[in-house]
């Protein structure tokens, strides 16, 4: 299978993963909901994770791609709003289409730059490679960490604020814009 296959199967998956379980309002924040990404990324990480890079210009391109998901999903996270449902009285949340737009655009761009690395500015990108000694690999385990710590960073988040929800009672959205509440 090729890299760029690969990065698109990861792509879909995590858009449709998270895109269904999290857009709306009174989402339910159960086990599964909080275990499911770690799930998908114990299948995923074995499947298409090549050889991590463990020094040099290819671990700096795989520790940005962790940073970079761990800001997106940050983000993703100040646009949930976790509160306390009126029916059931257990954590539940709440997303809009700013929510759904950031991963949208996120995924999308992980999409474009996975297509042009191969088909727009291939040209470009492997004299970089070469210059840096930085391996498809590496750049192909950079995206993948990216989305596996944008996703994890969302999870763990929900469930400490569900879980603070549950023990004050009070909603948990500090910071999330109005458009989420």
């Amino acid at each position: 299978m090729s890299t760029l296959t690969q990065a698109e199967i990861i792509n879909v998956i995590v858009l449709t993963a998270v895109l269904e379980a999290d857009l709306g309002s009174q989402r339910k924040i159960g086990k599964f909901r909080v275990i499911r990404p770690f799930l998908t990324a114990a299948l995923i990480v074995p499947m298409f994770l090549q050889q991590v890079v463990t020094r040099g210009n290819g671990l700096t391109v795989e520790l940005a791609g962790i940073a970079l998901g761990l800001l997106c999903g940050l983000l993703a996270v100040r646009l949930t709003r976790v509160y306390r449902s009126p029916r059931t009285g257990k954590p539940v949340s709440a997303t809009g289409w700013p929510y759904a737009l950031l991963w949208i655009v996120v995924v999308g761009a992980r999409t474009a730059f996975s297509y042009g690395s191969t088909h727009w500015f291939a040209g470009n990108i492997a004299p970089w490679m070469a210059a840096n000694h930085v391996s498809v690999a590496a750049i192909t385990d950079g995206l993948i960490f990216m989305a596996l710590a944008m996703i994890l960073t969302r999870s763990v988040t929900l469930a400490v604020r569900a879980r603070g929800v549950s023990g004050s009672g009070t909603p948990s959205d500090a910071g999330a814009p109005a458009l989420a509440r």
